[in-house]
């Protein structure tokens, strides 16, 4: 029997090139998208999703091609938020094609694949050792999506990551360098604590950090139309990061978002107006670059 340290190269399995295949598929299969943005916090509950398909639904707004990739496969909800979760992903000439919403937004999400009744499950010969090489799995699952989707030419990809600091930045790193993060955070010192955690990892990356959106910053009051304080004022830790924009919470958006729906391109709207300025901070500061 040969240990470990007997085993020269990789043992004949032949990984190495096989990564490397998978690499250059996955770089061919996005080389229309002119740029990536992954959308994350390190804290979950923070409205993260919603605010990946309102910033989608704005960038449409304005002309942009956009699609949006569900990367928390766990507990995909941009199906859902699309109004998509009827859709099946069926394939095409060039790979899988995308379902879009009414506006046009191509959405990827496991949403699409699995009922929200189920778990996603991955075939395994041993039990209780989920822990051990789940998230293996679970890369290797993104890697075939990124891989295999027909994502065309797009002018924005963005990235919904599941929660959990550590997440993030395993995601940043897989995803690579060309992919720019936001991250999102509620205004309590307890998430922006959370974020921070975020903001230091990333720091060990090449990754660019365009900076953090302060979602259910106050109260969207419809009736007297303005906006009221949702959280009591805190010592507000500084990030150290640009802010992008402040988003209330909003009742309208809640009902919309459990329909599948988009807020309306009201002016009217305090949150709708709010999102638009988030998606032009983020649009101004992708295309200088």
């Amino acid at each position: 029997m040969k240990s470990y340290f007997d085993i020269n190269g990789d043992g004949g399995s032949n990984v190495v090139a096989q990564v490397v295949a998978k690499r250059e598929q996955i770089a061919k299969s996005l080389a229309g998208v002119r740029h990536m943005l992954a959308i994350g916090s390190g804290k979950g509950g923070v409205g993260k999703s919603t605010l990946t398909m309102q910033i989608a639904c704005a960038l449409r707004a304005a002309g942009a091609a956009v699609g949006v990739l569900d990367a928390d496969l766990n507990g995909p909800s941009q199906a859902r938020l699309a109004g998509l979760s009827a859709a099946p992903l069926v394939p095409g000439r060039d790979g899988l094609v995308m379902p879009r919403t009414i506006p046009g937004i191509g959405v990827v999400s496991m949403g699409l694949v699995v009922p929200e009744s189920q778990s996603l499950d991955f075939v395994s010969f041993a039990e209780g050792d989920a822990f051990v090489w789940r998230a293996t799995k679970e890369f290797g699952l993104l890697g075939d999506f990124l891989a295999g989707v027909a994502w065309g030419e797009l002018d924005y990809l963005l990235v919904d990551l599941p929660p959990g600091a550590e997440r993030t930045l395993q995601y940043a790193e897989f995803l690579g360098a060309q992919t720019a993060l936001v991250l999102v955070t509620i205004p309590s010192d307890l998430s922006r604590g959370v974020v921070s955690r975020s903001i230091a990892g990333l720091g060990k990356t090449k990754n660019r950090l365009l900076g953090y959106v302060e979602n259910m910053s106050g109260y969207a009051c419809g009736g007297c139309g303005s906006i009221r304080p949702l959280f009591p004022r805190s010592a507000a830790i500084d990030l150290g990061i640009p802010c992008l924009g402040a988003v209330p919470f909003d009742p309208d958006l809640a009902v919309a978002c459990d329909r599948g729906e988009a807020l309306r391109d009201d002016p009217t709207s305090l949150t709708w107006q709010a999102i638009r300025r988030v998606a032009d901070a983020i649009r101004g500061t992708l295309e200088e670059s």
